[in-house]
């Protein structure tokens, strides 16, 4: 049963921290990776790209932010993979950004892909540039370094362990976190160990009433 503190409206009692199922998901897409094709189909090797994403409005619907981010992908160094949501590449197709036939310099455009074609992806990116809340997570259980093309984030935790930079949609911060940033060598565990499912089953069955 919840029990709270009257004063502080804090529960007290009858709570469990039992970690992140989006956690076990990803262990379990970890798991199927080498079965994936994408790496050899896209030419790609391990740690020898960069992935990309962008999709939230704050990005795509703002004609300047959206031009800085892939401004600042076409300047970098290194090959940039970006998997483009619908919403994205309606935008860039709005300003004449989006043309498959001649690539923007070193971004491979991309139809998005399923999920363990993703995790396969981001498993072997040597960085991760996104604003995706989702792909930060991943990208700290995956052990990748995060560049979040965001002000600010929900997952506050992977910055503070120094596997996530915010840069926003600046494209001078881009360059020098793609060229600059490296985690540190500690990674410490957050979200779980990656078996919140079968936690979770367990202490409802142990608190459920016996019939």
């Amino acid at each position: 049963m919840l029990r709270s503190d009257p004063n502080t409206n804090t529960i007290t009692q009858g709570v469990d921290l039992v970690g992140d199922v989006m956690a076990d998901a990803v262990l379990f897409a970890k798991e199927k990776t080498a079965q994936s094709s994408i790496l050899k189909d896209l030419g790609l090797d391990p740690k020898g790209y960069l992935l990309a994403t962008v999709h939230r409005a704050e990005n795509t619907d703002d004609a300047t932010c959206l031009t800085n981010i892939l401004t600042a992908f076409s300047e970098t160094a290194e090959p940039i993979v970006f998997p483009v949501h619908p919403r994205t590449r309606q935008k860039m197709i709005d300003l004449g950004l989006f043309n498959p036939q001649s690539q923007i310099r070193n971004l491979k455009l991309i139809d998005p892909v399923g999920y363990f074609e993703m995790i396969a992806l981001e498993e072997s990116a040597r960085m991760v540039l996104t604003d995706s809340g989702g792909m930060q997570k991943e990208a700290y259980w995956l052990e990748v370094p995060c560049i979040t093309l965001r002000d600010e984030t929900e997952w506050v935790e992977t910055v503070e362990a120094g596997w996530n930079v915010l840069t926003g949609a600046d494209g001078h911060k881009i360059l020098q976190a793609v060229q600059t940033f490296r985690p540190p060598l500690e990674h410490p565990p957050l979200y779980g160990d990656g078996n919140a499912a079968k936690t979770i089953v367990d202490r409802i069955n142990r608190n459920s009433p016996r019939r």
